[in-house]
């Protein structure tokens, strides 16, 4: 089930965040200061979006404007749809476009936008974000605005 979220779930998204990202062995490791605020943030910065199984949050996705901002999926659920479906969703909530940064290295994610119809726009070498890591933008439209 996919649906709006709630403060009740500012925790669960930041864990959920951070084992993702601390899966991820290319990037730098979240500050310490900053990993017990960052469901708040993303929370309060974003229309976020979570995908529950068995009322367990298992997924989110963070929208600003026509931009998806997050999208996160539990480790141990990945590969199980949950990250096609919020995208899915997402399209739905901005039907003529969405974007989305996402790093090179990050090839499962990669493939999943591409699985879902979104085409490179640019790579980077990363000067642009935080981690400092080569990134990709990626752009979502419906096929007759193509």
């Amino acid at each position: 089930m996919i649906r709006r979220a709630t403060r009740h779930d500012v925790a669960a998204i930041g864990e959920l965040f951070l084992r993702a990202r601390d899966a991820m062995i290319y990037l730098p490791p979240v500050p310490d200061d900053v990993r017990a605020r960052l469901g708040g943030l993303i929370f309060e910065r974003t229309e976020v979006w979570v995908a529950e199984d068995d009322d367990r949050v298992v997924g989110f996705a963070g929208l600003s404007g026509d931009e998806l901002t997050h999208l996160y999926t539990d480790p141990p659920a990945q590969n199980r749809g949950i990250g096609g479906a919020l995208l899915d969703h997402a399209k739905t909530l901005r039907p003529e476009r969405l974007g989305l940064w996402v790093f090179q290295q990050n090839d499962g994610a990669r493939r999943l936008y591409e699985r879902h119809g979104f085409r490179l726009v640019k790579l980077t070498d990363g000067n642009g974000n935080m981690e400092q890591e080569p990134d990709a933008l990626y752009e979502w439209r419906p096929p007759q605005s193509r």
